[in-house]
């Protein structure tokens, strides 16, 4: 059963370094991973590619032999790769059990209201793929009421439009302790309380939002938004390792992997032990960690980083300086793994077999 993540996002969200950082990461905790480029304008991708629209249908031909524009030839592409459903089909099947990330186009109207996406991945959840939608937002957006509100509402309508798990994300949420200070902490517009609270700022903003009809137009956006009650936020820094984490797990969970059989999750001890509720980290203040005291939590993971790699190091050196392995024969059991390390069988287990003639 292929996992998979569908990396969706507005142009600038960060949802090819997202997908070059997540394989980098799977990599390390040992997971199978392949990164499958389904943007036709993406020539140049920093992550290896194991599937490539651009083999299928590019967009520079699409603009210059049906006279499309940027947006129009994307979305023709789409359709394209719709009708030759079976080139990616059989392109995913050489890619095994490998965990997959399908990094998208940025055009929203791909996953608002165009179906050819959702199409294309309703057939392969019918190939027994499990998907979960990782949408992502500049957090930029919390710095405007009037395009964070926006920016919520494009969560809500992709979630209702690809109606699978589904998980949105604030990307870059390092950046936002340089920004101007928020009137709310960020708790407040990654658990999307109530955006009446927002009004004020609003009519602030510009002075045509201080009408009667601008204030009952935001009144009932927000009311629509309470009413559904979907959208949340998770943050992500995609070059701290514990925000690429905790993010991992709440995925892993979204979309069912968690519950999956480890022999077929092409997963490390390590990370097996990452599906357990008693591995996950303390909920940290994400106002703390990433604005009030940001500086002080880096210095802390760079510090704590340091002295992982001088233990490895050591313990690296004292390997090198114990005494020789026993004979291949008496070995042969011997596991090390990284993070538990001695894991081989004793030679003498108390267990004697005796086979039936």
């Amino acid at each position: 059963m292929p996992f998979a993540q569908l990396v969706l996002g507005s142009p600038g969200s960060g949802k090819s370094t997202y997908c070059d950082g997540m394989h980098q990461f799977m990599g390390a905790i040992g997971r199978a991973c392949s990164v499958v480029n389904l943007d036709p304008a993406n020539d140049h991708t920093n992550y290896p590619c194991a599937l490539d629209i651009r083999s299928l249908i590019k967009l520079e031909d699409i603009m210059k032999e049906d006279r499309l524009g940027p947006n129009g030839g994307i979305l023709y592409a789409l359709e394209e790769l719709e009708h030759n459903f079976e080139w990616l089909e059989e392109g995913l099947k050489e890619l095994g059990d490998d965990y997959i990330l399908f990094d998208c186009p940025g055009q929203v109207e791909l996953y608002t209201h165009h179906t050819s996406l959702r199409n294309i991945f309703y057939k392969l959840q019918k190939s027994k793929f499990r998907f979960v939608c990782v949408h992502l937002s500049d957090s930029i957006c919390v710095t405007q009421p009037s395009l964070y509100v926006s920016n919520v509402l494009l969560s809500l309508r992709a979630m209702i439009q690809m109606d699978m798990p589904h998980v949105n994300v604030l990307s870059k949420i390092d950046k936002v302790s340089a920004y101007d200070e928020l009137p709310f902490n960020l708790e407040f517009y990654t658990d999307v309380e109530d955006l009446n609270y927002l009004t004020p700022y609003l009519e602030s903003e510009s002075p045509a939002l201080r009408s009667e009809k601008f204030a009952g137009l935001n009144e009932a956006i927000a009311n629509m938004i309470e009413s559904y009650g979907l959208v949340r936020y998770e943050v992500l820094a995609v070059e701290n390792k514990k925000s690429m984490m905790h993010l991992l797990r709440v995925i892993d969970r979204a979309g069912g992997y968690v519950f999956g059989g480890a022999e077929g999750a092409n997963d490390t001890i390590w990370a097996v032990t990452m599906r357990s509720e008693s591995s996950m980290l303390d909920v940290q203040n994400i106002q703390e960690r990433w604005i009030d005291q940001k500086e002080e939590y880096d210095k802390m993971e760079r510090e704590a980083e340091e002295e992982q790699a001088r233990l490895a190091e050591e313990q690296a050196m004292e390997l090198d300086d114990a005494t020789p392995p026993a004979p291949a024969a008496a070995n042969s059991s011997t596991q090390m793994d990284p993070d538990f390390g001695d894991m081989s069988l004793p030679s003498d287990s108390g267990i004697k077999v005796i086979r039936k003639k």
